[in-house]
Parts: structure tokens; sequence; C-alpha cells
């Protein structure tokens, strides 16, 4: 039996790596996928949707400009408990705009605080978890980080949008999504609690004193990341795993909730819910941890085309239902179960390359924090554009270039560097 040393003044990362990844995914899909739900509920347009819950997660892409002055607190563990205490506060405030004249305006202005809120969490979660874990721990446990990540995406996107729809037929659709916006709020305010006590502090790399000296380590950060051996190929890599689900995450929510006469599924609020906060849930949860066990015994280097080809295969699913739109539950469910596992097994390869063959060096959490947001970033465009396309081609046709869209991401894994000797093959 194996057995893991862990510094009797250290947590058990059991006890803190699952919440706090919880912590990092559930405001990140709220404003992705829940709150598109919610907004086409209330009437607003896909195009504008796509959009502006698009736009408001610029954050996540820009963090690496404010991820140097981190460095100038104590710990980072202190940045984690206040961004989930400040997150939970503006989701209360969401909750409330939901009964003003101009909601819309009004939620997008609170869903960008979230925004910069969540990114800046990213930051500091990222680098408790490099400076605490060493680079074994790391690949062990970046399975459950992923399951962790994923399953707040998917109480998120499932369970929390099945309770918004049970509650829209009994209280109105404005009454549901502001109890389900409190319940967002309710959840990290009780992580950030939870966290004060249970987190490790992270540790500080470099100390920083000033914004003028943070503004320097931000200039060296910059430099010493383009510096690294075979970073563009990297970059593209990074940019273009995702590019597929960057349009397809966006529009698949709507694309179940609109009209078959529109060329969806005609699905209620609940039916999305259950499918994704039970079925999606399972698949994915199931797909993480397997993926990060098969890595861990395998190798990156030799895992990752089998990564990427599970990442992004499965997004056949959603051109088959586009084009059979099927009413069988049961069918649709099995796609979604497909799609899930895929996704959990392959966005692993993703995080882990980020972790060891872009961050090691000397500003580890800064330099994954620039990997982070570039992928950020090649996620953001394309759903940015994905409800203009959609309206204007229709689901089936846009679902069949989400497959071709697929394309690209081949070619970048076969191209992908790997500067950095793997702990294991």
């Amino acid at each position: 039996m194996e057995t893991e040393k862990i510094s009797s003044n250290k947590r058990h990362p059991a006890t803190w790596v699952p919440s706090v990844y919880f912590a990092m995914g559930l405001p990140f899909v709220a404003l992705s996928t829940a709150s598109a739900l919610m907004f086409k509920n209330l009437g607003i347009s896909d195009s504008k949707i796509a959009f502006w819950t698009s736009l408001i997660m610029i954050p996540w892409t820009l963090k690496p400009i404010w991820s140097p002055l981190l460095e100038m607190f104590k710990t980072k563990k202190h940045f984690v408990v206040a961004t989930q205490l400040i997150t939970g506060i503006t989701f209360a405030l969401i909750a409330f705009s939901l009964h003003l004249p101009d909601f819309f305006t009004y939620a997008i202005a609170f869903m960008a605080i979230i925004g910069f809120s969540g990114a800046t969490h990213d930051i500091a979660t990222v680098g408790i978890y490099l400076n605490e874990l060493s680079p074994e721990d790391q690949a062990k446990y970046v399975g459950w980080q992923g399951a962790f990540y994923n399953i707040a995406k998917i109480l998120s996107g499932g369970a929390l949008v099945y309770i918004a729809g049970e509650l829209e037929k009994r209280i109105g659709i404005v009454n549901a999504w502001t109890t389900v916006m409190s319940i967002y709020g309710i959840i990290m305010v009780l992580l950030s609690v939870y966290h004060l006590r249970i987190l490790p502090s992270g540790g500080s790399a470099h100390q920083v004193k000033s914004f003028k000296e943070g503004m320097l380590t931000l200039k060296d950060v910059a430099v010493t990341f383009f510096e690294k051996k075979g970073i563009f190929l990297s970059i593209l890599f990074v940019i273009f795993y995702r590019f597929a689900e960057g349009f397809a995450i966006k529009i698949a929510p709507l694309f179940f909730k609109a009209t078959r006469e529109s060329g969806g599924l005609g699905l209620s609020t609940s039916e999305i819910g259950m499918i994704y906060g039970i079925f999606g849930a399972a698949a994915f949860v199931l797909g993480s941890i397997v993926a990060g066990y098969f890595t861990s015994s395998q190798g990156l280097k030799k895992s990752i085309l089998i990564l990427c080809a599970a990442f992004n295969i499965p997004f056949i699913m959603y051109a088959l239902l586009a084009w059979f739109q099927p009413a069988n539950l049961y069918i649709i469910s099995a796609a979604v179960i497909l799609e899930y596992f895929g996704y959990g097994f392959g966005f692993v390869g993703l995080i882990l390359y980020i972790m060891q063959q872009i961050s090691p060096g000397k500003y580890k959490t800064a330099h994954y924090a620039f990997a982070d947001g570039i992928m950020a970033l090649g996620f953001m465009l394309p759903s940015m554009i994905s409800g203009f396309l959609s309206d204007m081609v229709g689901y089936k046709t846009f679902f069949i270039f989400v497959l071709m869209a697929t394309i690209p991401s081949f070619l970048v894994t076969v191209l992908a560097p790997f500067p950095h000797t793997e702990t294991k093959e």
C-alpha cells in the first residue's frame, strides 16, 4: 500500500484540493452557462447572450496582468478566501438586480465583478496547488482537481438549473432565478469560511514590495515566459486545444432549450438541468478521474493525442442531435454522457500540459496564469461569435462547423513540444 508523505504541519491535499477547485469552477459556469439559460428564459436573444456572457469572461484572459501584484502580499490563501467572499456577496446583488427594469445591464455589470474576483481566485488557487504539492502529487491530484472543478460546473449548469426550472413552474421565472443566484452566493460564502480554516498558505514565490516593483516583475514574468523553449508551439496548443469547445459549449444549452420548430430539442429548463446535473456529472467525474490515473501511468507525452481525441471527437453527438432532433430523453442523455465523459477525460491533458510543460521555472504561478489566460482567450473568442453564427446558419450547420473546428486541435497536439522531462513515464 502506497503511503503519502504529508508533513504533520500541512493539511492533506484531499481536505482542500477538491473544495478549492470546486470554488473555482462554480462561478465560472454560473457566468458562462447557467446565466445563458437564465437570460434566454427572461427573453434575451441568443446572439446577445453569447456575446455578453462571453465578454464578461475576459478577466480570465487578462489575469496575467495583475498576477505578479499578488506577490506583494504574504500568502495566496488571503486572496482565495477574500475573493470567495466577494463573489458570494455579488451573486446576492445579481439576485436583487433581476427585479429591476433594466435587469440585463445590472446583472452583466455584477457578473463582470465576479469575473475579476474569480480570475484572481484562480491565480491564487493555482499558486497554492503548485507550491504545496510535489510534481508527483500534482500529477496524482490533477484528476481530482479537474473532477471537482467540473463537479461545480455540472452542479452550476445541471442541478441548480434543474432547481430553477422547477421553481419557474411554481413562483415564476424571475423569482426562480433570484433563488438560484442566492444559492450561488450562499455556497461561495460558506466555502470562504471553510477555507479560512483549512486552506494552506501557499507561500509566496517572490516578495514584491511596491507597485513599481510589481510592474518590473510583470515585465520579467512576460520576458521569461516567451523565452521558454518551444513556447510559441505551446501557445498554439493551449489556444486551439479547446477551439471547438468554445463554439459548442455556449450554444449547446440554448439549442436544448430552443423549440423544435426553430431546430432545437424543445427541452424544459428542468430537463436540461437533469441531463447535465445527473448523467453529465457522473460521466464527467468518471472521465476526469480515469484520465488522471491513465496519464499518471502512461506519461503525458504518450497520452496527449488520445486525450485530444477523447476531448474533441464526442462533439459529434451535438451534430447528431441537431440533425435527428430525437424526442427521447434517454437518447439525448446517452449523447450527453458520451460527450461529457470524453470532455472530462480530455480536459486533464490540457491542464497537466500547462502545469508540467509551460509553468516550471522562476515564476511558475504567474506563468501558469499566463498560459491559462491564453487558454481562456482561445475559448472566449469563438464563444463571443458563436451566437451570431448559430443564428445565421441554424443549429444543424452550426454543429457541423464545430466538428470542422476540431481539426486545429489535432494539428497542434501533434506538434506540441515537451521541453521538460516527465516525472513518471
